[in-house]
């Protein structure tokens, strides 16, 4: 029996936020190029997104690339775009067929353009997707997206359109690249590691965390369920007390 059975799917989180980490050492540990476990990393998105919508999940934002991976050897880096461009070529049928609709975030103009094109086509061809909202953050880190949200907030409020005053919370979120989709009610991350390495810092402020020491490549669907279930046995107060929530 799958634990998708155990899921109480009108509970299910609504936004679920994956850190997919371990693909280089899954490879490693089968003394495979790295290059081999980010491939192999695809077939666990493919499994993913399955189980999400299965789980009557709505929202799904997948790490991909953070600004910091461009410091990885260019090698790799130039590897992973072109794994990025034949996944997304790969895969788009099957999302416009799934009801999917793909977005994307993070600083897209340091993307190589045939990455960025391949990225553009899909968002467009799967805009019209209903059943799954898929963010894949590319060329991604919180710190940028705040600093980019900072600046558009002062050229507001030079050109009269914003005043000081008036600036707070919502105004933030708004000017945030996830402003058209809710924060993460769960944020996953595999590979063994527990830090969320510059990933939603914002808007993971009441998410629940749940670390997994399952590489990417082979956390699969149970592993999804899993993780829902485990969210579902927790109390979210978001700073009230449990005697609140019960009135």
């Amino acid at each position: 029996m799958s634990l998708l059975d155990k899921i109480d799917k009108p509970r299910s989180p609504q936004h679920i936020a994956i850190i997919m980490d371990g693909n280089g050492r899954w490879a490693k540990a089968k003394d495979l190029p790295r290059i081999e476990g980010h491939k192999k990393g695809e077939d666990a998105v493919r499994d993913v997104i399955e189980a999400a919508i299965s789980a009557s999940v709505k929202y799904l934002t997948l790490y991909a690339f953070s600004t910091e991976n461009w410091n990885r050897p260019k090698e790799e880096v130039d590897a992973l775009m072109d794994l990025l461009v034949y996944a997304v070529a790969k895969e788009t049928p099957s999302l416009i067929k799934n009801g999917i609709k793909l977005r994307t975030i993070g600083d897209s103009q340091r993307l190589p353009e045939n990455t960025r094109k391949a990225l553009e086509e899909c968002i467009e061809k799967t805009s019209k997707g209903e059943k799954l909202t898929l963010t894949v953050a590319v060329s991604y880190s919180s710190k940028w997206e705040v600093a980019e949200a900072t600046r558009q907030i002062v050229r507001e409020v030079q050109k009269g359109i914003l005043r000081e005053e008036d600036i707070n919370e919502k105004t933030v979120k708004k000017h945030l690249a996830t402003r058209d989709i809710p924060d993460p009610d769960l944020m996953i991350r595999t590979g063994g590691e527990y830090r969320i390495s510059n990933f939603l810092l914002w808007q993971a402020a009441y998410s629940e965390f749940y670390f997994t020491d399952t590489y990417w490549p082979d956390f699969d669907k149970e592993a999804l369920y899993k993780a829902i279930i485990d969210f579902q046995q927790r109390e979210r107060r978001y700073g009230k007390t449990s005697e609140q929530l019960e009135n």
